[in-house]
């Protein structure tokens, strides 16, 4: 969940098509510093003022942040999720969040049930080709379990508790409303390497072997001389130099 809920006490025009953004916060604020990076909705920002008299920080939204975020649409009086960066001595309860915003979408249900919160979020393709059920995805920052994935529709959906809707903006939200998406990492990493022929070269030369029967030395050195000889014919399939030797 958010580590703050913040709001919104300016928004107005600043340098270059930008907007300066001007959050009353408390806990985010501890220790911050200029050019400290502040997740505002999921969207990670540079921290370029902050007052801790009156507990408030200010950033900078260049056009691109604009268009590939709803920060636009926020208003003075705006509750906003806010996360500090991690640092080494953090927890790691949830997934990797970046704060790059993959793109907006919009609330199209919002259904109580009991103490929960069922939220349906409609997806481009583009998006929703990396969402997976009981997988992770970023909603305004907050990392989320997905429970299910409507393909035919085009959208997934995600159910709050009833601590997490006290913490975060989401349930304050309306049906239509913009909402920031950040695919989970992993998933972009996994097409990634697909892609470059990475797994049909290592496939093409072998793998690795399996092990054999003998003296365990003797077949060790084998294995890493055809590991050896594996890795250079993926390297000079997809372009990689041999760079170290081992």
């Amino acid at each position: 969940i958010a580590e703050e809920m913040g709001t919104v006490k300016h928004l107005g025009e600043g340098a270059n098509d930008g907007y300066n953004l001007k959050i009353a916060a408390s806990t985010v604020l501890d220790g911050v510093h200029l050019g400290d990076s502040i997740a505002i909705n999921g969207t990670c920002l540079t921290a370029t003022e902050f007052d801790l008299k009156v507990s408030d920080s200010s950033v900078g939204l260049a056009p691109e942040t604009l268009r590939k975020t709803s920060l636009s649409e926020l208003s003075v009086g705006s509750a906003v999720n806010l996360e500090r960066v991690v640092t080494p001595a953090s927890r790691m309860g949830e997934h990797f969040v970046q704060g790059h915003v993959d793109g907006t979408r919009v609330i199209v249900s919002m259904v109580p049930k009991k103490e929960s919160l069922w939220v349906k979020v409609r997806a481009k393709k583009g998006i929703l080709k990396y969402v997976v059920p009981k997988g992770f995805i970023a909603v305004d920052g907050t990392s989320l379990t997905v429970v299910d994935v409507f393909d035919d529709e085009g959208c997934f959906n995600f159910m709050l508790v009833a601590y997490t809707q006290q913490h975060v903006v989401i349930p304050l939200k309306k049906v239509g409303d913009k909402v920031n998406l950040e695919m989970d990492i992993l998933g972009k990493y996994v097409e990634r390497l697909l892609g470059s022929g990475f797994v049909s070269s290592y496939a093409s030369c072998g793998g690795l072997p399996r092990p054999r029967d003998g003296d365990f030395k003797v077949q060790h050195e084998r294995c890493r001389g055809e590991w050896r000889r594996c890795l250079r014919r993926v390297r000079s399939k997809i372009g990689i130099p041999n760079l170290h030797r081992f």
